[in-house]
């Protein structure tokens, strides 16, 4: 009980803004986000924009520390005092929405020129809860100068590496001290100067693999774990071996989420896989000459869709959380300061289907891949219009305990090469199940 009530005394002192608002004709609504001071900044500019522009609705803002964010939004939903709309975090999206916290968006872009596209739509069952606010998927960047030196030929954009392909162009670009390559003898594995390929394996873009391989993570109603399946298992042990037995890419036992940074970013390896945003956070600050390319493939040409969302929560503003999101997530309001600097890829089909669309942000000069744009139509349009598929996050409940947690911690023996993915995934098997039931 003493629990219970220093719960709800927390709560209490949490009360949105909107409840205090001063009833000036309008419906006042809060929006809440995680984020430094400096995001803080760019949230209240564009909320001021949007309070300014019409004289209906009154967003406040509501800051949470990241670290703290999701129990926050739980405690305001124990305590019914959720605010209208916000930031929400792709592994709880799903979570959310079983408890009764997600509203039904299936009708927020009707009539809309606009139209989200199906592979950024979160999905409870078959209801529509949120959509991202962008697209983003998984490429392959490489170091121009790299390949030049070794006389290699770029990857392609019309035709992906086969994975035999990717370790063998991986290996002749790998080398050691005395200029060996892997295979050949007298190769020092232990004093590698340049590496050939770094594939991230942060937990969640490894599923990716599963899919490219045949297999997947989870069943598309997202009820059943599949990740034990020959070919999720072979997928996981494929990226494993590239350090471990191929000695092409450097050992990364404890993943992080930058595999520009670790990879072509570090100065010693010539092709990364990661997502798109890095066109714009992280390449305007490295000094390389770099191209994109699909990813390689392993049975199937796949890539993988993913974003944050920005959601409207169960409440009685929900008209009103409606309009401000879908002004708030349009492309137009995030164009100069997400979408031309390279940061999120637009999420309207409109921009990947129309010459009009297409120009308006791939053919701008502003964008950090404008100078080759047949490329980028490649690359960035049709991959992500015939190859993207959801991220498990958009259909499968608790991935932040099943991918996250589970999956981040056991597959770290894996990466040393102290176990097997088949032993490890069999072993956790029991747990991924318990885990993505709720109650």
């Amino acid at each position: 009980m003493k629990k219970l009530l220093a719960l709800l005394l927390c709560v209490a002192m949490l009360i949105p803004m909107a409840a205090m608002a001063e009833d000036d004709g309008r419906i006042h609504i809060t929006y809440s986000f995680w984020g430094n001071q400096t995001e803080a900044e760019s949230v209240q500019k564009a909320l001021n924009e949007f309070n300014a522009m019409q004289d209906k609705i009154f967003v406040e803002p509501m800051q949470i520390p990241n670290e703290e964010y999701t129990q926050t939004l739980v405690n305001y939903a124990i305590a019914g005092q959720l605010p209208d709309c916000g930031m929400v975090n792709e592994n709880s999206v799903l979570y959310f929405a079983r408890n009764g916290v997600m509203a039904d968006v299936s009708k927020m872009y009707e009539g809309e020129a606009l139209q989200p596209m199906e592979c950024i739509t979160f999905k409870d069952g078959e209801t529509p809860v949120g959509y991202s606010s962008s697209n983003e998927i998984l490429v392959l960047y490489y170091n121009k100068a790299m390949f030049d030196a070794a006389n290699e030929p770029y990857p392609s954009a019309d035709k992906p590496y086969t994975w035999e392909e990717f370790v063998e162009v991986a290996k002749r670009l790998t080398f050691d001290k005395n200029g060996k390559h892997p295979g050949e003898e007298g190769f020092d594995k232990d004093n590698i100067v340049q590496y050939g390929c770094f594939v991230n394996n942060w937990t969640w873009q490894m599923e990716v693999w599963a899919l490219s391989n045949g297999g997947a993570w989870f069943s598309e109603d997202g009820k059943e774990v599949k990740i034990n399946s020959p070919e999720a298992i072979e997928s996981i042990q494929k990226v494993a071996d590239l350090a471990l037995v191929e000695h092409v890419a450097p050992l990364n036992v404890i993943p992080e989420d930058n595999g520009v940074g670790v990879g072509i970013g570090s100065g010693t390896v010539a092709m990364t896989t990661d997502g798109t945003w890095r066109l714009g956070t992280d390449f305007p600050n490295l000094d390389i000459n770099y191209g994109i390319a699909p990813l390689p493939m392993m049975k199937e040409q796949v890539t993988l869709c993913t974003s944050g969302l920005t959601g409207v929560f169960n409440g009685k503003n929900q008209e009103a959380a409606y309009e401000f999101v879908k002004w708030y997530t349009r492309e137009e309001s995030n164009w100069d300061a997400l979408v031309l600097p390279g940061i999120w890829l637009p999420k309207s089909e409109y921009y990947y289907t129309t010459e009009e669309g297409i120009n308006a942000w791939l053919g701008n000069e502003k964008y950090p891949y404008n100078h080759d744009m047949e490329t980028g139509k490649k690359v960035l349009v049709d991959y992500t219009m015939n190859y993207a598929k959801p991220a498990c996050w958009y259909y499968t409940p608790n991935t932040q305990i099943t991918t996250n947690e589970i999956l981040f911690t056991a597959l770290q023996s894996v990466w040393a090469g102290e176990r097997t993915a088949e032993d490890v995934i069999n072993e956790i098997y029991p747990e991924l199940c318990d885990a993505i039931v709720i109650e």
